[in-house]
């Protein structure tokens, strides 16, 4: 195997590994301080120990993600040297800034977690949350800036092979970022709700029904509902975006080859790789029109306007169709939850409802991934879309694969450090355990 499919390979297992602590790193700390000024406002002891127990949970995630972060930073330079040779002075900000980001977060982190009960306005101490969700959601601000930027690049002139004229503030805010920094964040903060939710519903299936679990399940699900809506929109911004463009990533997404109006939506099917005859999938008339000009008549150009060698691999569609299938379950699932804990004879709680929002922590952390590998295999054959392919920009070294099974065994171990520290955290240490000792406490 070429040291190019050895470089592909790692990045993806490091971006697949990353962007799971990435994301909880982003979105949890929206629930921790949501949370905590329930607490307050309502005097309400459940929601503050919720605040209490996520953020224990959210530190040990913080410390994997900041590994694996620094992996991605190291693997620029060692896997795509020719890319950071040709555009690493335009990208050099916002990777800087994203730095700056963590550093910010995890100062107010540190002081967050050492000073309860230490104010006598407990509104202070819930203050210095909102500095680490400044920090968290900016740092994905800025690394998603550079994940723009690589799909819809400017801010330079290009001269002779060479990038001169440099403008790193029109780079960081270039055509892609808008669209891709709020599907990144409310995914991020979407994935969270489900997370948490996940963990209150396997508590209430092991037995636990308790009013803790609830209200942990309840408040996760009424934002989780805001969130799902605000993605499922964002996406369709993002479509919009895509038909503007990347009209190549788009097309390849929905196995659209020829250029006309009344183009139909394509869900699942399989495709014919010579003739790209497509026999057994769900087909909506007129629905790829709509979707990216609200308009039946709209032209959506097709992949067959673009060299073959520049296609996208077209398995993009499934990945794109799981994607927003996924999607739609994180709306109906608290939609269901609203909708039946409004019946007073119907119980929110039983069995097939904490099932489903089991299930959503998994799907949603499901959904990331797939949203990240279409991102990234939807802009194949580039690296920089239109300057420079990632054949050109990897590494030659041939120790590649010794690298590839090092970091291997070091995610493994990370995984497995993490599941291990977050169970023993908690496993013998209950909600209503914790709450009952605090109360003797105080």
């Amino acid at each position: 195997m070429s040291e190019l499919n050895w470089s592909r390979y790692l990045t993806e297992m490091t971006l697949a590994f990353h962007i799971l602590f990435a994301t909880i790193g982003v979105g949890i700390p929206i629930f921790i301080s949501i949370a905590e000024w329930i607490g307050i406002r309502k005097n309400d002891p459940h929601y503050t120990l919720m605040a209490r127990r996520w953020t224990r949970g959210f530190v040990i995630t913080v410390a994997v993600g900041v590994v694996t972060g620094t992996c991605i930073g190291l693997q620029l330079s060692l896997l795509w040297p020719e890319f950071m040779r040709f555009a690493g002075n335009v990208v050099s900000l916002p990777l800087f800034l994203e730095t700056f980001a963590f550093f910010f977060e995890a100062i107010f982190l540190g002081i967050y977690l050492y000073t309860w009960n230490r104010f006598s306005n407990p509104y202070r101490h819930w203050l210095l949350t909102l500095p680490i969700i400044v920090g968290s959601s900016a740092s994905a601000l800025f690394i998603t800036m550079v994940n723009a930027f690589m799909n819809t690049p400017q801010g330079f002139t290009l001269e002779n092979g060479k990038l001169i004229n440099l403008d790193p503030l029109a780079a960081m805010f270039n055509p892609a970022t808008p669209s891709k920094v709020a599907h990144v964040l409310s995914s991020a903060y979407l994935t969270s709700a489900f997370v948490l939710g996940m963990i209150a519903a396997f508590s209430m299936l092991r037995g636990r029904n308790n009013d803790y679990n609830k209200k942990s399940i309840r408040l996760n699900m009424i934002t989780g509902l805001v969130l799902a809506a605000a993605t499922i929109l964002i996406g369709d911004i993002s479509a919009k975006f895509l038909f503007e463009k990347q009209p190549e990533k788009l097309a390849a997404a929905e196995w659209h080859f020829e250029t006309g109006s009344r183009a139909a939506l394509v869900i699942g099917g399989r495709l014919d790789p010579v003739t790209h005859e497509i026999t057994g999938a769900i087909t909506i008339p007129n629905g790829l029109s709509l979707l990216t000009s609200y308009d039946p008549n709209g032209v959506v150009v097709g992949l067959n306007e673009f060299p073959r060698d520049e296609w996208p691999p077209l398995y993009v569609h499934y990945l794109f169709d799981a994607m927003v299938g996924i999607g739609f379950y994180l709306l109906a699932v608290p939609v269901l939850f609203l909708l039946i804990s409004r019946v007073k004879r119907w119980n929110a709680y039983n069995r097939w409802m904490l099932g489903a929002i089991l299930a959503g922590g998994p799907f949603a952390l499901m959904a990331i991934e797939l949203g990240w590998f279409y991102a990234e295999v939807g802009r194949q054959p580039w690296i920089l879309r239109g300057y420079m392919r990632v054949a050109e920009a990897a590494t030659t070294n041939p120790n590649t694969p010794i690298t590839f099974w090092l970091f291997a065994a070091l995610y493994l171990l990370l995984g497995i450090v993490c599941l291990v520290v977050l169970s023993r955290l908690f496993r013998n240490k209950p909600a209503e355990l914790e709450l009952e000792e605090r109360r003797i406490i105080l």
